[in-house]
Formats: structure tokens, sequence, C-alpha cells
């Protein structure tokens, strides 16, 4: 490994330029005037993929955006390692809130700034990277590698499901490393096991056909925007439990084990509130912060709609009012169940002289990777390494519904090895990547690989 970490080390510059042409590539998958962006960021990663060493690379294409896919598979003997990651990034919106140009990426301050920085070209490039220097090194890495890198992640990965239910053969793999997910805090080196699911629903009440004169008509007729406030209302109670009907039924407890892990991380409530800029925090009475945060079930109120919001006055009964809802999920719960459960409530909350329509936008499953499973414990031994700091172990309550679809369709685990920080702004104006936390991915990456074919059964 000592040839590796110097090669990695000696052209960091190097990969830096490399990484920063990767993202002045305006690859945003939402938007129809990017569609000829997102086939150039495509080609521009088969090339790389072509160039660092993989014998076969394909840009595949589908009814949106391609998939790149590569692979080195020259050692029958030893196990196969599936990188995933995506070279779509979210919208610049708002712009006037970037301090610089979002895809004429800087560095700065030991960052790397610019759209993708982190989410989630920068943490891609990691394992890119890592892998190339096996090929300038030995040759060849220690083990067999394949690249699977769509441009639908943030819209959903469309394409890439129905790609690995065509094509489980070709992604045939003894483990999914997933860069995709963020480090506990700085400096700590972050093996996420868990991730929450997510049910996005969308409710519509509608009284009169029109909007009416609030003086002329208040008081004889139900009022949407008021009897939907009241409905969201009636979904927690005053312990801040969700009170859809069979929500918390299939509910898995949280193990010992895993509440003793928990302790370990030593979270801090008064540093989470000062960082969110609340005076107190709130939640499912009974649980910690941390438990509320990755184990338990949530239900939010994300947006509504109804009525006259201009400035000034408008006197009226609207005629429509609606809200999205969604629902984060934990593992043995179903979203399909629990849509058909929250609609038939839902419209059981709805007085007469309200029309109740209820309409599921998507879902996803929560996952957990069992802690003892050898390639996780290999992937925490690598970023120890890497970081100089022994891993810790985290869930996470956000969603990333395609590891689910990888480990149902191809039978191996997902390692989500993060390497950005949730203070990086992805999603957001100004997000960058620490330089350190992306020459010590690369590092981990390294570790992992040369670890992992090393591993035994």
């Amino acid at each position: 490994m000592e040839n590796i970490i110097k090669h990695l080390n000696t052209n960091f510059d190097n990969s830096l330029e490399e990484l920063k042409e990767y993202l002045r590539i305006p690859s945003i998958s939402t938007s129809p005037e990017h569609s000829k962006d997102m086939v150039k960021c495509a080609e521009f990663l088969a090339n790389k993929l072509r160039n660092i060493g993989l014998t076969n690379v394909e840009v595949f294409s589908t009814e949106k955006h391609p998939i790149v896919y590569g692979q080195w598979i020259g050692a029958p003997d030893k196990p196969t390692v599936l990188i995933y990651g995506h070279y779509d990034v979210q919208p610049v919106d708002p712009i006037e809130k970037w301090s610089f140009p979002p895809f004429e990426p800087k560095i700065e301050k030991g960052k790397l700034w610019g759209r993708g920085a982190n989410d989630n070209k920068g943490q891609q490039f990691a394992h890119i990277k890592s892998v190339e220097a096996f090929f300038k090194n030995y040759g060849a890495p220690p083990v067999n590698v394949k690249f699977l890198i769509e441009g639908e992640e943030e819209i959903g990965s469309g394409s890439l499901s129905k790609f690995i239910s065509k094509h489980k053969e070709l992604l045939k793999c003894d483990a999914i490393l997933i860069s995709d997910t963020s480090m506990y805090a700085p400096g700590v080196p972050t093996i996420t096991y868990g991730l929450r699911g997510l049910l996005y629903m969308e409710v519509e009440f509608s009284g009169p056909k029109a909007d009416l004169h609030s003086g002329s008509f208040g008081g004889a007729v139900a009022n949407p925007v008021n009897e939907l406030a009241k409905m969201i209302a009636k979904l927690h109670d005053k312990n801040g439990r969700v009170t859809v009907p069979n929500f918390y039924k299939d509910v898995l407890r949280l193990s010992k084990a895993e509440k003793e892990n928990f302790r370990r991380l030593k979270f801090s409530d008064a540093k989470f509130a000062k960082e969110l800029g609340v005076k107190a925090l709130a939640g499912e009475k009974g649980y910690t912060t941390l438990e509320r945060l990755w184990v338990r079930p949530t239900l939010d109120c994300n947006g509504i709609v109804g009525g006259f919001t201009g400035e000034g006055a408008k006197t009226i009964i609207p005629s429509k009012a609606s809200a999205k809802i969604s629902m984060r999920l934990v593992p043995n719960q179903n979203p399909q169940k629990i849509a058909a459960d929250f609609t038939k409530y839902v419209k059981s909350l709805a007085p007469e002289g309200i029309k109740v329509d209820v309409k599921m936008i998507h879902y996803g499953y929560p996952v957990v990777v069992p802690l003892e499973d050898k390639a996780v414990q290999t992937a925490a031994k690598a970023v120890s390494k890497a970081f100089g700091k022994k891993a810790v172990f985290t869930r996470e309550g956000g969603s990333i519904p395609i590891v689910v679809e990888f480990m149902n369709q191809l039978k191996a685990p997902a390692i989500l090895m993060g390497l950005g920080l949730d203070t990086d702004n992805i999603h957001s104006p100004n997000e960058h990547f620490e330089l350190a936390n992306l020459k010590k991915g690369m590092i981990a990456s390294a570790y992992f690989l040369k670890e992992f074919s090393e591993m035994k059964g």
C-alpha cells in the first residue's frame, strides 16, 4: 500500500484538475435544456474509465439519461466489487445565493467548491482514482472491479432500476461500494449501515366549484384550507406519535447493541439545536434524538397550497387546498401498506362537503445491512486506516431507494462509505468538499480494495 498512497498523494493536484473538468459539465438531470450536457458528462466518464485501465466500458442509452458501465474482471479467483455513483447534480437555484458561478469550480480555504463537488462527482471520483493507482503501480487492481454510474439519481433513478433487473449477470458482485452519504463528524470515518425508506403523498381537499366571497358564503360551506389544516393537525398526537392506523405495527425494536452504539457516539442535543438555529428539539416522546433521526418513522407536511397568498387582502373561501406529506419509514414497514392506511385515514378526517383526493408520488423501502457483515467490517478497517481514527457505525435518516434494489436484485451487501460532511451544502448554494476528505477518501477506497481482496469466505 505504500506505493499506492505515495502515488495518490503525489498526483493529487492532477486529480483535482481532472475533477474540476468533470465539475464544469452542468449535468442537471431534471432540466430538459441540459440533456446534451448529460450525454457529454456520460462520455467524459466513459473516457475516464477507459483511460485508467478498465477493459470493458460502455455507455448505455435509456429512456432518459445514459448509464455508464465499466469493468476489469481479470482476477477470477478474487472477489468482485461494484462501485456505484451518479453524475447528475441538483439545480443551482437560487443562483443569487452562490458566491461564485456554480459550474466554475475553485479551490479556496482547503475546499473544492462547485455544484457536484461532494454530491456525487467528488465522492465517486475518489474511487476512480484509487483504482487508477493500482493500474499505474501494479498493472491491475487486487480485486475485480465494476463501475456503475447513473445520471438520474437526483430524479429517482427510474432508468437504473430497470437496468439492474435486466443486467443482473453483468452486475454480479460480492459487494456494492457506495459513497453518497456523510461522515458522522469532521475527521470521524464513518460506515452507514441503515437508511430510512420514504413514502411521499399528495392530498387535495376540494369544496365549492369556485372560490367564494367569504362575506356572502362564510359560515355556510366547509373551507378546504381550514379543513386541510385540521386534518394535518390530527396526524400527530400530543406525544408526537403518528396517528395513522397501523403505522407502528411492523416497526422493529432497536437492539441493545445498537442502543449502546448510539450512546458511544456522544450526540449533543444542545449543539445540534444550536446548529439548526432552534431553541429546542421536538419529536416523538420516549426516544433520543438519534433514535428519532435514524430508527423511528416520521410524518411531515412538506408544503401547503391553497387560497390567496399574494400581497394585500382577498376575502375568499378557496375552492381547493392541497398538501405534500412525506413519511420516513424504518425496517419492516411496507410503504404500499402504509399508503393505503394513510389514504383511508385522511378521507375519514374530512367533513361532508369536502371531496378528498390522495395520490402517491413515490416511495422507497428502508434498508439495514447487518453490522457483522464481513464486507462492512472490512470497509470499517479501511476507513480507519485512511483517517487514522477508529470508524463509527451510523444509520442515516435519509433515503437512497436504489440501495434496496441493489441488495435485493444482486444479493450482495451495500457498503455506504460516506466521505463528505453534512455541512458541505449539498443541494444548496456554495456546495463544497474538504480536500483532506477527498484525499483520505481515495486512500480509504484503495485500502478497501486491498483488504477486500484478502477477505475469506
